[in-house]
């Protein structure tokens, strides 16, 4: 049974990012896959500390963070998966904020020794993984993709954690009205992408 983690950067339940993952989990346990979705605005990150303790340490497996919070169990939780869906709207042109503050703390996936320029990526040369990357934003969707970070830092987590991005569901116009509804296409969209994980 293929294991898909799902990671959502969203503040807002029941927002366009919830109501687009629904879509995709339901699509996915409806073709038997193990699905676990994890909502960042409930799951206690703490910031990372820059201390690159984490980092240190040779090999493909994650280092250790210092911090005593859930990260590690989320770490864990990467680790197992066979693909994932990560999500985030767009706030300020960029990823949440707490999707930025699990960003942060994937440092444990670099080996970077002191004296040591920039970081070398713990997963760069495993088989890689596969990756849906889920955003949103008020301009229209093409637009906001290219012009925004948002897609750029997804796609940066999806590789960090030796993923490789095989799809992606961007929705632009979302702040049209106070409770916004993913349109039928979207949802026809996020139904279809997910055969890419299985």
């Amino acid at each position: 049974m293929t294991k898909i983690l799902v990671i959502n950067g969203s503040y807002r339940s029941d927002g366009i990012t919830d109501q687009a993952i629904n879509v995709m989990v339901l699509a996915l346990r409806e073709a038997n896959a193990d699905v676990d979705v994890v909502l960042l605005r409930e799951y206690p990150i703490e910031f990372c500390l820059n201390c690159r303790e984490c980092t240190q340490q040779k090999g493909s497996v994650p280092g250790k963070c210092v911090q005593q919070d859930a990260m590690q169990a989320l770490v864990d939780k990467i680790e197992r998966a066979d693909a994932y869906i990560l999500a985030s709207p767009t706030n300020f042109g960029s990823v949440t904020a707490i999707f930025k503050r699990f960003m942060e703390r994937l440092v444990v996936y670099a080996y970077w020794p002191w004296g040591q320029h920039s970081p070398d990526f713990r997963k760069n040369n495993e088989p890689k993984k596969k990756a849906l990357l889920v955003s949103s934003c008020a301009a229209p969707g093409v637009l906001g993709r290219w012009l925004y970070d948002t897609h750029k830092q997804l796609k940066t987590t999806a590789k960090v954690v030796g993923a490789e991005t095989v799809g992606t569901l961007f929705t632009g116009f979302v702040s049209q009205r106070s409770q916004p509804i993913l349109p039928p296409q979207i949802q026809n969209k996020a139904k279809s992408l997910v055969a890419k994980l299985l």
